[in-house]
């Protein structure tokens, strides 16, 4: 029999070994979710993915599609009665909150966009898990919370956290409602503050973008930027197994960690990496200038992960493995260049 956990109906509890558990993946059709959700039905877990494929591409849940314990649900988690619905349906033991908007400059034009499927999501979330009965939450964050912080490598202790894109305060808002629901309805949650997460079935990002742009125009690549903005790449899988980890390691009514790899990469090293593995490392690089790529952006992010380390998990990839073998993927998936 697979290994599988019985999270159980009491708070605070440790997971007990050989039973199925039913999961509910928000934003199934993402790039995280498309990457957990295998791992899951793999151990035997009954998933239900759910995704509004505003940005999800359900391409990516064709590996799954066929699986007897694996349902999809195209819905949007907006309206609150629908989400509930859903749970109550569905009468989750986990969660795994990765519904969110993946593109940072696009909420910057929209401005209502992180508000709505961000943190109204989560609270519809958090809400749905309230009346249903599910008790616990495995959330998603963002190094982005700690803003421009002071202090490098930032500890998960550091405040005040002042974010600087709307992305960021939305994470923020939700890490709060995650907080207050936990300690008011008796719900049990982990939070994950990752570093940027890189690899297969990527729908934004800096490589993915690098690919695209050079398989439309192979003669030059633009960068926004300088190229010396850097942070830390953490490999997908790493990312999930850290969650994992976590999550099976920490025990507390609410949980929270900084996610992230050793080392840091720069935005030049990913572009001159992008175009030597297409075979266009002759290719010009054109640089739009300043210490940001866009308005919001973070331009130097150094996470301390060792209080995850300290409960045993450590990172199998650096940043500069982790973007080496993303790169190798969003080639592989989104095709060469059209350069003859």
């Amino acid at each position: 029999m697979p290994v599988c956990y019985d999270i159980g109906s009491e708070p605070n509890v440790r997971p007990r070994w050989g039973q199925i558990v039913r999961i509910v993946v928000t934003g199934a059709a993402g790039f995280i979710a498309s990457n957990l959700i295998p791992r899951l039905l793999a151990d035997g877990h009954d998933v239900v993915g759910v995704d509004n494929l505003f940005l999800g591409k359900k391409a990516h849940l064709d590996p799954v599609l066929g699986n007897a314990r694996f349902q999809f649900r195209e819905q949007d988690l907006l309206p609150l009665q629908d989400t509930v619905d859903l749970f109550r349906s569905v009468q989750p033991d986990l969660v795994w909150h990765l519904a969110a908007n993946s593109d940072i400059s696009y909420g910057t034009t929209h401005t209502d966009f992180d508000l709505k499927g961000g943190t109204i999501v989560t609270y519809n979330v958090l809400e749905a898990m309230r009346l249903s009965g599910a008790r616990q939450i495995i959330f998603s964050s963002s190094g982005a919370v700690y803003g421009e912080p002071t202090v490098m490598p930032t500890p998960e202790v550091y405040g005040p956290l002042l974010p600087i894109s709307l992305y960021a305060a939305s994470k923020l808002a939700c890490e709060g409602l995650v907080s207050a629901y936990a300690h008011n309805y008796d719900i049990q949650a982990w939070i994950f503050r990752f570093g940027n997460i890189v690899g297969p079935n990527p729908t934004h990002g800096a490589i993915y973008d690098f690919v695209l742009k050079l398989r439309k125009d192979s003669s030059r690549l633009r960068v926004l930027g300088d190229g010396t903005q850097s942070k830390q790449y953490v490999y997908v899988e790493d990312c999930l197994d850290g969650m994992l980890h976590g999550y099976r390691a920490a025990n507390e009514p609410l949980n929270y960690f900084n996610l992230s790899a050793e080392g840091h990469t720069s935005v030049r090293y990913m572009a001159e990496r992008t175009l030597l593995t297409m075979g266009l490392d002759t290719v010009p690089i054109e640089y739009s200038g300043g210490s940001r790529g866009w308005r919001g952006d973070v331009p130097v992010v150094r996470l301390d992960a060792s209080k995850l380390a300290k409960v045993g998990w450590k990172p199998r990839f650096s940043s500069d493995e982790a973007v080496d073998r993303a790169i190798g993927d969003a080639v592989r998936q989104l095709g060469a260049s059209d350069r003859s």
